[in-house]
């Protein structure tokens, strides 16, 4: 495990990946960060967005609805409001989210939280990315 970096990606509900990586792609608020075993040190902020990483030369993607990141020891820690692997995405929920949100920017009624529904649409769009439907 010399050449690996441990990945942990946790949400209030539950471990969503608990392995050793070659390297890991993570979506920072100002851009994506990208980390390779034994990283320098790292607290960061992360949006909304497709965490990606390799394992033996196979790419996984994990939908991540904004948290933290911290690198430490060769340890990535993602703490993630929610989190999502690509193949366990429920894609018709996902389009249905997005059809919604669509439809409420496309009103813009005095009702309409418009930040709200700018918020669930790119959720809505990242799950579908990540399930591999975009």
């Amino acid at each position: 495990m010399a050449d690996k970096i441990k990945l942990e990606v946790v949400t209030p509900e539950r471990v969503v990946a608990n392995e050793h990586v070659d390297f890991v792609v993570a979506p920072g608020v100002e851009g994506e960060i990208g980390i390779l075993p034994f990283h320098a040190p790292l607290i960061t902020s992360l949006d909304i967005g497709i965490l990606r990483y390799t394992v033996e030369g196979k790419t996984e993607k994990i939908a991540l609805s904004g948290g933290f990141l911290e690198v430490k020891g060769n340890k990535v820690v993602v703490l993630a409001n929610a989190a999502e692997r690509g193949e366990e995405i429920d894609v018709e929920r996902a389009q249905r989210a997005l059809e919604r949100a669509r439809e409420r920017l496309a009103r813009r009624t005095p009702d309409i939280d418009v930040l709200r529904a700018e918020l669930a649409m790119r959720r809505a769009l990242n799950r579908l990315k990540a399930a591999g439907k975009m």
